[in-house]
């Protein structure tokens, strides 16, 4: 029963449900075109009024394009005519050039017409020259008994003897203001390196003396039986003096450097005041690295003065060596300090190169530190020590050179000669009185003259060359050769002398005549 109640009641739902949705779509139904016909009718009036401003604006842009048609026209006549005026000033402007194109070729038919008549009239003459000058010729050759090409020879060959003449004469001329001036600038050149280079010269000497705080210090430092002088002597190779100078011991010894460290060791055995064999073998050895120390520090203080840098620290190590290096007096580090500069100023005033020149002057007595240790000048030991360390050829050559053992080939390897001379003759740099000086230069010229044949002798570079000029009527060549022998040996057995001298015997023939 109450299933065919819910069912009842479910049917009334689905019935009354129906209904209302009939009715609901035909309200919508009837809604729906009452919007669709007010829609037709707005759309109908915004038709009419978008035709209406069709019309309104395809009027507007009518008008328009006509003002622009118009304008565009006008601006179109306007270039013509701007351009129909450029055309007719570009036809008179071509007019008046043809008209100036033709006066132009009118003048220069006149003057070819002017020129052909003038060659013309030049041809006639050549040929009344030619003419002239045959008979003339023929005449000349008369009276002279000449043929033209003779006489052409006399001439030429008189010309040429007057311009070689005018030549000799101009060069002749050049040579001398040429000599004159590079004298002259060779002197201001020299005397500005050496007002650039003031040095301080000291001579020193081969003997060092050492100071005791009282005489008995002496028997002391000869100990029992002399063992501790003997011992002092065998280990630093220096002769101890120990005489009546109060209150001194003299070390004697040619080797600087052994003598630096035997006076090291010895005040330092008198400052420890512990003298015997084993004290002294100590200190020796203390010595000898003090010194060594400062050799290196100043050969590289040496290198830094020159401003010379990139030595192999052996060089280096040499160069300090020559701080105990002398000769007559002078000593040789500050000499080749003094050179390097020298010769880098004078290469810097004439252009050529400094650096190479101040390196040279700085090694060129390297030598001077090993001579007593090795054969040999010490140029070849020095040239020697510069090729086993990788030197440059030019440094090494300019070494070579520089007391004339080698002809230079370098405006360096000169200078290097000339700021050693410079050097070497300051007034006070080395020992050698001016007296002995000139006597040994006087007595080499003595025995140059010595000799027959001999008609001049000139001792140069400090008495290192001397040339000797002979009567060439009287010596030959070959017995210029043979005279050079004979001075050399001479030489060799009455002076004595510092190094090596070089002998050269010049013979010439002058011809020489006077214009009056």
């Amino acid at each position: 029963m109450k299933n065919i109640e819910v069912f009842i009641a479910l049917l009334k739902y689905a019935i009354v449900a129906g209904l209302a949705g009939a009715v609901g779509y035909l309200v919508r139904k009837r809604f729906a075109e009452a919007v669709i016909g007010s829609a037709e009718e707005e759309a109908k009036r915004l038709l009419q009024e978008a035709e209406k401003d069709a019309e309104s604006l395809k009027r507007e842009a009518l008008v328009e394009a006509k003002e622009e048609i118009h304008k565009l026209r006008s601006d179109a006549e306007r270039e013509a005519r701007e351009r129909r005026s450029e055309l007719q000033q570009l036809e008179r402007r071509l007019m008046q050039k043809e008209e100036s194109l033709d006066r132009k070729s009118d003048a220069l038919e006149r003057r070819d017409n002017a020129l052909q008549q003038r060659e013309r009239e030049t041809e006639r003459l050549r040929q009344e020259i030619e003419v002239a000058l045959n008979a003339q010729r023929a005449e000349l050759e008369r009276l002279s008994g000449l043929s033209s090409e003779e006489a052409r020879e006399l001439i030429l060959r008189t010309v040429e003897a007057e311009i070689r003449h005018e030549t000799a004469m101009m060069i002749r001329e050049i040579e001398t203001e040429a000599r004159d001036e590079a004298e002259k600038r060779a002197r201001n050149i020299i005397a500005l390196a050496i007002q650039r280079t003031a040095a301080d010269h000291v001579a020193e000497t081969t003997v060092s003396v050492v100071n005791l705080p009282n005489d008995d210090m002496k028997g002391r430092i000869i100990g029992r039986e002399g063992r501790n002088i003997r011992a002092l002597e065998t280990l630093t190779g220096i002769d101890l003096i120990i005489d009546d100078t109060p209150e001194a011991v003299i070390l004697s010894g040619f080797d600087p450097v052994r003598r630096e460290i035997a006076r090291i060791a010895l005040e330092k055995l008198i400052a420890d005041g512990r003298i015997h064999p084993a004290r002294i073998e100590e200190m020796v050895e203390k010595a000898r690295k003090e010194v060594d120390a400062v050799i290196r520090e100043a050969g590289e203080q040496a290198t830094l003065e020159a401003d010379v840098h990139g030595l192999h620290p052996e060089l280096v190590k040499l160069l300090g060596r020559l701080n105990f290096r002398t000769s007559y007096g002078q000593n040789v580090l500050k000499h080749s300090i003094e050179v390097a500069h020298l010769a880098g100023i004078m290469a810097a005033e004439l252009g050529v190169d400094a650096r190479l020149a101040r390196r040279a002057g700085l090694l060129h007595d390297i030598g001077k530190a090993v001579d007593h240790e090795l054969e040999g000048t010490h140029i070849e030991i020095g040239v020697d020590l510069l090729r086993k360390y990788k030197e440059s050829p030019a440094v090494i050559h300019a070494v070579a050179c520089h007391h004339g053992d080698y002809e230079p080939e370098s405006v360096e390897a000169v200078l290097v000669a000339a700021a050693d001379s410079i050097s070497a003759a300051r007034p006070g740099a080395r020992r050698e009185t001016l007296e002995t000086y000139i006597k040994r230069l006087q007595k080499l010229e003595e025995i140059s003259n010595s000799f027959e044949g001999v008609e001049k002798s000139y001792a140069i570079q400090a008495g290192r060359e001397v040339r000797i000029m002979v009567k060439p009527d009287k010596i030959d060549d070959a017995a210029s050769i043979q005279l050079s022998r004979d001075i050399v040996k001479k030489i060799e057995a009455e002076l004595e002398y510092p190094g090596q001298i070089k002998v050269t015997v010049i013979r010439e023939t002058r011809a020489v005549e006077y214009a009056k």
